[in-house]
């Protein structure tokens, strides 16, 4: 009798959790799809990104002790992007209480811009009511016709979870 197959099964039932339901989620006007845990909620709000007035699509959700967002814009000024994907990763930073950056790489993939901004980053910090959070963030552009659109995706957890993190930014699909 094969004692392997038992014990590979409970290991794979174990690395499924039941909190998190992956499905893949086309954002409207993003021209991306991204697999999320949960079923996301949709809002829009005018920010200011590299002294222009963009609309801001933000779709996200919680899930398994995880706050999981997905945001873009477009920037009619293609020369501002990585000045504006520079502001909006400060801007993250700058809400998070006493934020430290713990790791910072490239990030780019097939289709988006190979921007000095483009990045990957783990940060802690504290959210607004003291509570420690880590930030597991990509910001990335990418050319569609005469705009830039820009993309930022993050996983606040209370604590660094690189697999949950790795599942979102891997199922972050340009059309």
């Amino acid at each position: 009798m094969n004692r392997t197959l038992p014990w590979a099964a409970a290991l794979l039932l174990a690395a499924c959790s039941p909190a998190l339901n992956w499905r893949s989620v086309p954002l409207a006007g993003a021209a991306l799809t991204a697999t999320l845990p949960c079923k996301p909620d949709h809002a829009t709000r005018t920010v200011e990104m590299a002294g222009v007035p963009v609309e801001l699509a933000m779709a996200g959700c919680e899930a398994d002790s995880a706050t999981f967002a997905i945001s873009h814009a477009a920037l009619p000024d293609p020369a501002r992007a990585d000045v504006a994907l520079a502001h909006w990763r400060a801007a993250v930073l700058a809400r998070l209480e006493a934020a430290s950056v713990l790791s910072e790489q490239p990030f780019a993939f097939a289709g988006t811009l190979p921007l000095p901004s483009s990045v990957r980053l783990v940060a802690q910090g504290r959210r607004a009511d003291g509570a420690a959070v880590t930030v597991q963030g990509v910001w990335f552009a990418r050319a569609l016709g005469q705009e830039v659109r820009l993309y930022h995706a993050v996983v606040y957890t209370d604590k660094p979870r690189p697999d949950v993190a790795n599942a979102l930014f891997a199922g972050l699909n340009l059309q």
